[in-house]
């Protein structure tokens, strides 16, 4: 296999990240996590530079020029993200601490007042506990019922697993776009369609999703769609709720306070449209500005030649991978770069700490979906996941530290 194609200059790439200038343990760094979080290129810690430390003001209200200058900024930032996930009304993004306050918002303001005993909620196995969590707390204060969907041993999930399991009770589907576990993509359009017919909301967890595959509102059909900016090369505590107009008009607010309210008066007030009421309090401006230029820098990629790039990093860890005796959990046809195995005899969290030694940062544990790895049987994996500087180098690294795990652990003669 060839390490890198010519159409992707992976060195050019990672030029743009100053973190990876560093060694860790005296070893060039490998950083093999960016599912967890993604690191962030030159552009974006420019940009939180700037919106600190020339543009530091709070938005809306003020009329003095810096105040403008952040206000823009931040309004700009969100009709950015608007056309990512390409919709035209900008109104319909709200800006969040993250994927994980954007699904409860919507559990906790659109969900819990509308859903009542005997409704079901409908969701997979695999779901991160950010799109789990949520509904449970939803179904114990209502009275809802969760439906779980299975998830099958290859990990290929159909839509077929959801349309059968939906009905007249049905009342939200909740599901992620890409496993943050097995790199599986499902076919969220078609569940959907599926979930509409009979009369339900889709919510969407595209954490995982957005640095690997296109997402197009239109095209997927869902009600809301969460994700953060941190997996996408932007910064940490801000994240984005895309939903419906009409949806998000019929959240209740959770959070009072400034910003979000037109007229407040000694015993009422009033509150603003969305996004505004949705929004209380100061914002990460720098955040959502960090946000911008991510997207920016991100679209500035060839996104085929990234896409076919992590592909190979992905197929050339997991050859190497169950050459050294790994068993890969996860096989789906057109799964991201996210590569879940265990070593027989070694725990994942040794492996992790192995690999830490030789450089080498990947993640160990249940990865925040523990009744995945119960319907697996899994105590947990090892995950490796890739992202658009990640080269040949740092694959031929993680090999290298397993093949001197396996050696430690190796049984005694």
């Amino acid at each position: 296999m060839r390490p890198d194609a010519p159409s992707y200059d992976v060195a050019t790439v990672r030029a743009q990240f100053p973190a990876l200038a560093q060694t860790v343990h005296g070893k060039r760094l490998a950083y093999l996590d960016s599912a967890a979080t993604a690191l962030k290129p030159q552009a974006v810690l420019n940009a939180l530079a700037t919106a600190y430390g020339r543009d530091m003001a709070n938005v809306h209200r003020a009329v003095h020029e810096l105040a403008r200058r952040a206000t823009e900024g931040y309004e700009a930032a969100r009709a950015r993200v608007a056309r990512f996930l390409g919709v035209a009304d900008a109104s319909s993004v709200v800006f969040t601490r993250g994927t994980t306050e954007a699904l409860n918002l919507v559990a906790r303001g659109w969900a819990t007042p509308r859903l009542r005993e005997g409704d079901e909620i409908l969701l997979g196995e695999l779901e991160h506990h950010s799109n789990l969590v949520p509904w449970q707390m939803v179904a114990e204060a209502t009275g809802a019922r969760l439906v779980w969907v299975p998830v099958p041993v290859d990990g290929v999930v159909r839509a077929e697993d959801y349309l059968e399991r939906l009905g007249a009770r049905t009342k939200l589907v909740a599901l992620t776009h890409v496993s943050n576990v097995l790199g599986t993509v499902l076919p969220v359009a078609e569940i959907a369609r599926g979930a509409r017919a009979v009369g339900a909301i889709t919510v969407v967890d595209g954490a995982q999703a957005v640095p690997h595959v296109p997402v197009d509102m239109t095209a997927l059909g869902c009600d809301f769609y969460a994700f953060g900016a941190h997996k996408l090369y932007g910064p940490t505590g801000i994240g984005v709720l895309w939903g419906r107009r009409e949806r998000l008009d019929e959240i209740v607010p959770q959070q009072g306070g400034g910003e979000m309210i037109s007229i407040v008066e000694r015993e009422a007030s009033r509150f603003k449209e969305v996004p505004h009421r949705l929004e209380a309090g100061t914002p990460h401006i720098a955040g959502a500005l960090g946000l911008h230029a991510a997207l920016d820098w991100y679209a500035g990629l060839d996104q085929a030649a990234l896409h076919a790039h992590e592909a190979r990093r992905l197929a050339e860890a997991t050859v190497g991978v169950e050459a050294l005796g790994g068993r890969v959990i996860g096989a789906a046809p057109g799964k991201v770069a996210a590569l879940s195995f265990v070593m027989e005899g070694i725990h994942p969290h040794d492996l992790g700490t192995i690999l830490d030694h030789e450089g080498v940062a990947i993640r160990g544990g249940h990865h925040c979906a523990e009744p995945l790895m119960d319907a697996l049987d899994l105590e947990g994996t090892a995950r490796a996941s890739f992202g658009a500087y990640n080269d040949h180098e740092d694959v031929a690294a993680l090999l290298r530290g397993l093949e001197r795990a396996r050696a430690l652990f190796a049984p005694s003669p």
